[in-house]
């Protein structure tokens, strides 16, 4: 199994600095990670970084709260993309979902769907900690309706991060039908191969080096 090409090498600090960013992809480059993970201002950065080598390039939409309007969230889509992103994790309209607005939070997510248009992997966040399980199974069904590629189990930014049981949880609402990435507190080679087991394909760690170099991150992310 090729453990890198499972991570997403990820650093979304409000603070973090170019140097950061330069040491994110050249750290990337060296595993050959399937992507970094950065917020938007930093994809045409890391794009010109990474060209010519298989290492994808993904930001985050809507984050960390989900609560931009839908038209925003398409916008930010659109610009990524010309900016060179190729894979864009969305946060799901949180608020809706808890309502029962099943219509908003599938529409929310088809529109970043439609604003890929085929040229970008969408990825929809689902914040477990802040959602009961039927509402985890519920945002995994729309999901798939509005046409999403994974399904994302959390920001690392809120109350909690990837748990086995939410991976399983999601794993066997989707099937086959989408990927499932496992984000947030997954520090160690250990974390990430009970993420594996639970059905997650993809993983969103900061701590990409230590968990290929067997050590254990004290990230959050």
């Amino acid at each position: 199994m090729n453990l890198a090409g499972m991570i997403d090498h990820t650093l979304l600090r409000a603070d973090a600095t170019k140097a950061e960013i330069t040491k994110l992809t050249e750290e990337a480059k060296k595993y050959k990670f399937a992507s970094v993970c950065v917020n938007p201002t930093w994809v045409a950065y890391s794009a010109e970084q990474l060209s010519g080598t298989e290492v994808k390039v993904c930001t985050v939409i809507g984050f960390p709260l989900g609560a931009s309007t839908s038209a925003v969230k398409a916008f930010e889509t659109k610009d990524a993309i010309a900016n060179g992103a190729t894979e864009v994790d969305m946060v799901v309209n949180i608020a809706a979902l808890k309502d029962g607005n099943d219509e908003l939070v599938e529409n929310d997510i088809k529109a970043v769907v439609d604003a890929a248009a085929g040229k970008a992997i969408v990825k929809v966040i689902i914040e477990t900690c802040l959602i009961s399980d039927e509402e985890k199974e519920r945002a995994c069904r729309l999901a798939v309706q509005a046409g999403a590629d994974f399904v994302k189990t959390s920001t690392g930014f809120s109350t909690g991060g990837a748990t086995a049981e939410d991976v399983a949880l999601m794993r066997k609402t989707v099937g086959e039908r989408a990927g499932v990435k496992a984000s947030g507190g997954v520090r160690s080679l250990e974390d990430m191969q009970k993420m594996i087991e639970a059905g997650a394909n993809r993983i969103g760690a900061s701590s990409g080096v230590k968990i290929m170099e067997g050590g254990r991150s004290d990230s959050s992310y």
